[in-house]
C-alpha cells in the first residue's frame, strides 16, 4: 500500500571504504537518478555503465544485474525511512503523538524536493514479477511500523483498524500527487491528516 519513498542516502555496508566501494557507491547513485527519469524499463545497463563511465562487463563486477539493482535501491530507501520513522516515533509520547511523528516523517522524506525514488517507483508495476514480490515483501515489512502505531491508537471498537490503516496510508501516499510548497509544510499536512482521522 506504500507509495514510492524518497532516498536520501544509500548506505554500504560496514567496512566497506575503499575505492571499489566509494565507485559502487556512485554507480548506484547514477543508477537511482536514471530509475527516476526514464523509469525501469527505459533504464538498460549499457545507460547505467555509460553514465558511470564504467565499459561492458566491468559494470557487472559492481552490480549483478538491473533486478537486483533495481531490489538494492528499493530497499535501501525503505530502510533508511524507516530508521528514520522509527527514530521520530521513540521521540514521542502517546500514541496520538507517535502516529503524527510517523506521518510527518514520511511525508518529509516523501515530498522532499530531491527525491529519487518517488519517481523511480512510480513504475512499479513495470518490473518483472518475481522483483515485484521482492518488493512487494519489502514494503509488508516497512508498513509493520503503521499497524503497530494504529494498533495503539484509542479507536471506537467497530473501527477496522485494518481498513484504517490502509486508508491513512493512501491519504498520505496521495498527498505527492496534489503537495505544492509554499502554503502548507510536510508537517503541517500531516497535522492535518492525523486530525481528519482523529476526528477533530
Amino acid at each position: 500500500m506504500l507509495a514510492p519513498i524518497a532516498m536520501t542516502k544509500i548506505d554500504l555496508s560496514p567496512g566497506q571504504n575503499d575505492e571499489g566501494s566509494a565507485r559502487r557507491r556512485q554507480i548506484l547513485e547514477i543508477a537511482a537518478r536514471l530509475f527516476a527519469r526514464k523509469g525501469y524499463r527505459g533504464t538498460s545497463m549499457r545507460d547505467i555503465g555509460e553514465q558511470a563511465g564504467v565499459l561492458g562487463g566491468s559494470l557487472y563486477h559492481h552490480i549483478k544485474s538491473k533486478d537486483a539493482l533495481f531490489i538494492e535501491l528499493h530497499n535501501a530507501a525503505l530502510d533508511e525511512a524507516e530508521e528514520r520513522i522509527a527514530e521520530a516515533v521513540r521521540a514521542q509520547s502517546g500514541p496520538w503523538a507517535r502516529l503524527l511523528a510517523a506521518c510527518a516523517t514520511l511525508l518529509d522524506i516523501q515530498l522532499a524536493s530531491d527525491s529519487l525514488t518517488t519517481p523511480m517507483m512510480n513504475d512499479f508495476r513495470e518490473v518483472p514479477e518475481p522483483v515485484r514480490e521482492q518488493l512487494i515483501a519489502r514494503r509488508d515489512r516497512f508498513e509493520g511500523l503503521f499497524r503497530s502505531l494504529v494498533e495503539a491508537l484509542p479507536l471506537p471498537p467497530h473501527i477496522d483498524r485494518s481498513v484504517y490503516r490502509n486508508l491513512l496510508l493512501i491519504q498520505l501516499n496521495a498527498t505527492a500527487d496534489w503537495y505544492r510548497p509554499g502554503r502548507l509544510t510536510p508537517g503541517e499536512i500531516a497535522a492535518q491528516i492525523v486530525a481528519v482521522f482523529r476526528h477533530e
